[in-house]
């Protein structure tokens, strides 16, 4: 089996007067790989301190999205933009949003956002970067958000066909949505590009009050073909340093 790497999502640690440069060198001696999610001043600090950049977002509306056509010409220019700044700077994944339904059926979004997604599948090919479609809960954080179902997902990424174009799926927003998330990750784990962690009801440490066995979810992506980064998005409830520490363990079988 091989090891998982691990990465950190900026926006929940890095507050309460956490320095950018104490956080990156501290993650890195934890073993840490990466971090993800950076504000665009914190991208050479991080690369200075040998962390990859997991993953940026790829344009910036999260409900304004790919599941309307009206939207498509100038998400595309934003994302062709993040796509020569993710190659300057190793960025491996950009995040896309589907948006939300505004009364949309999901048939019609789909098809509109695979239509949107098909438009820049060769240029995020020929750049070698993978656009990640963003799977969130639509019942707590995201009302409306279409794409809140793996298999909603799951069915634009076959239509777009391209080894560019995957799923970010995140264990907190779809154990909201659906549970099952071993089954689920084992059966779909050739259409994600990313995955993202945090304990349920909260969004905060995987710890044992919250209702998410995480031990076997890592040891079914640790046993399968995936490769990617699992990025630790939860917001500590107690010191930062011993959050990231303690996720690092857990995560590392």
């Amino acid at each position: 089996m091989s090891k998982i790497k691990q990465s950190l999502a900026w926006w929940c640690y890095g507050r309460d007067g956490v320095s950018p440069d104490t956080f990156f060198r501290v993650a890195k001696q934890i073993g840490y790989a990466a971090v993800e999610l950076l504000p665009r001043e914190l991208w050479d600090a991080a690369r200075a301190a040998e962390l990859v950049i997991a993953t940026h977002g790829g344009h910036a509306s999260l409900t304004n999205g790919l599941n309307r056509r009206e939207n498509h010409d100038s998400i595309i220019d934003e994302i062709l933009l993040n796509l020569d700044r993710a190659v300057q700077y190793q960025i491996p994944n950009l995040i896309v949003f589907s948006g939300n339904r505004r009364g949309l059926s999901d048939e019609e979004g789909a098809a509109n956002t695979i239509a949107g997604l098909s438009r820049v599948a060769s240029a995020a090919e020929s750049k070698g970067v993978t656009l990640v479609l963003e799977l969130l809960n639509s019942r707590v954080d995201h009302t409306d958000y279409q794409c809140d179902h793996t298999e909603w997902g799951v069915k634009v990424i076959k239509a777009v066909a391209s080894p560019r174009v995957k799923l970010l799926y995140d264990i907190y927003h779809m154990q909201i949505m659906e549970g099952d998330i071993i089954r689920t990750l084992r059966a779909n784990i050739d259409h994600i590009g990313h995955i993202h962690t945090a304990g349920n009801p909260g969004r905060n440490d995987m710890d044992a009050v919250q209702e998410l066995n995480y031990p076997p979810i890592f040891r079914a992506i640790k046993e399968s073909s995936y490769s990617g980064y699992v990025g630790h998005e939860f917001i500590p409830k107690g010191d930062v340093y011993d959050a990231i520490r303690s996720a690092y363990q857990l995560c590392d079988l």
